[in-house]
């Protein structure tokens, strides 16, 4: 029986070999490959923060001519949106934003950030309140089978993931068409931005999509590439496969693998650098713009209690889920001290500690509806903004 068994083994493992991949773009020059050509599309703010600082300046620029003020005047009042990570839970943004619209006071964001769950959500909150029925949808509707394929046990050794996130993509897609790129493009066009992050996982860097520009563009893949970016940044490593970007490189091909922002935020607003030119106005005593932001927290901040299983697997399991739990709230805490810093009004909606019910199964659609109608319900009533994090 033992040399059957080793027989099946490696007939098991001659028969199977890891996906493939084309070459990894050389770490030197991984701020020089370009997906669609387009200058704008992405910002790397390890390297510096000196294209999006050029960027903002570019979208507040035609800011000012969309609403028709001479050079020099201030603008209005700036509104900041982003929106957390936090898988299922992603299902609370969801409905603090509908819940919002219906109370009335919902602005339009000049800026809206993304990072996995919270990057399917960031297209239709920077759209505004007339994409709210496909954002409730997106979450009171969705099912397992709209979100992955589960795999063979044996995934974990001769593939890339142990799911499929094509069902995910086809959900994606479906909502994501011709007349939201439009749509992308035209917000864009006003001067107001939507940013989308991910995680290169050869060069260990946050990147950062410019998904207004890749809209704007013009270019025959910026829909389908769009659709990549939110499904990379979504794909949670290990459990979904990475989203490989065709990149060009002088002229030659090399792809890039990148996977869920989340491996280095989970949530921002903006690098801390690029408020240089404020924070000089504000120390001099010159005006600056009045701005608000507001973070939506895809999840809790408080702890979560588990009894952990004495195994090398419960306790692993714990620890990651601990690590995760501390990375979200140094996130909060993050933009709290920058925002503070910048002068820009601070606003926090997290999943309180009286929401109790517990996610029974991945992406379960009970948990998800009862999550988006806590959400709501908060917001219509007029949502409780925290004024700082409650640590």
């Amino acid at each position: 029986m033992g040399l059957a068994a080793g027989g099946g083994v490696a007939a098991l493992l001659t028969g199977c070999s890891l996906p493939m991949r084309g070459p990894a773009v050389p770490l030197a020059r991984t701020r020089q490959a370009s997906v669609l050509g387009v200058p704008n599309e992405r910002f790397f703010p390890f390297y510096g923060t000196e294209p999006m600082e050029a960027e903002v300046l570019a979208a507040l620029e035609r800011m000012r001519r969309t609403g028709g003020l001479v050079p020099g005047t201030l603008l209005p009042a700036l509104q900041l949106l982003a929106v957390s990570g936090g898988g299922e839970n992603g299902a609370f943004g969801a409905g603090v934003l509908c819940g919002w619209s219906d109370q009335g006071t919902r602005p339009v964001f000049q800026l809206v950030t993304g990072v996995s769950t919270g990057a399917l959500t960031a297209p239709f909150a920077y759209l505004g309140s007339g994409y709210d029925p496909q954002l409730r949808a997106v979450y009171t509707e969705l099912t397992p089978s709209h979100v992955l394929l589960r795999r063979f046990f044996t995934a974990a050794l001769f593939n890339d993931a142990m799911s499929d996130n094509a069902p995910l993509f086809r959900t994606i897609s479906r909502y994501l068409n011709a007349d939201m790129l439009a749509a992308l493009a035209r917000g864009y066009a006003d001067g107001r931005l939507l940013f989308v992050g991910t995680t290169d996982l050869d060069a260990q860097q946050p990147v950062i999509w410019n998904i207004g520009a890749i809209a704007a563009s013009g270019h025959p893949r910026a829909l389908n590439t769009i659709r990549r970016i939110l499904l990379a940044s979504a794909a949670v490593p290990g459990a979904f496969p990475p989203t490989m970007f065709d990149v060009v490189l002088d002229g030659r091909p090399y792809q890039e693998m990148h996977v869920d922002g989340g491996a280095f935020a989970q949530a921002f607003l903006y690098p801390a650098a690029l408020t240089r030119l404020r924070r000089q106005r504000m120390a001099a005593g010159q005006p600056v713009v009045a701005a608000t932001a507001y973070v939506i927290r895809n999840g809790r901040l408080d702890p979560e209690w588990a009894a952990t299983e004495r195994s090398t697997l419960g306790i692993a399991g714990r620890a990651i889920s601990t690590m995760i739990t501390a990375s979200g709230i140094n996130d909060v805490m993050r933009l709290y001290n920058t925002t503070r810093r910048d002068n820009i009004d601070f606003n926090l909606a997290y999943i309180g500690p009286d929401f109790d019910m517990k996610l029974p199964r991945p992406f379960d659609q009970g948990y998800m509806r009862a999550l988006f109608s806590y959400g709501y319900r908060r917001a219509r009533a007029g949502y409780p903004w925290a004024k700082a994090p409650p640590i």
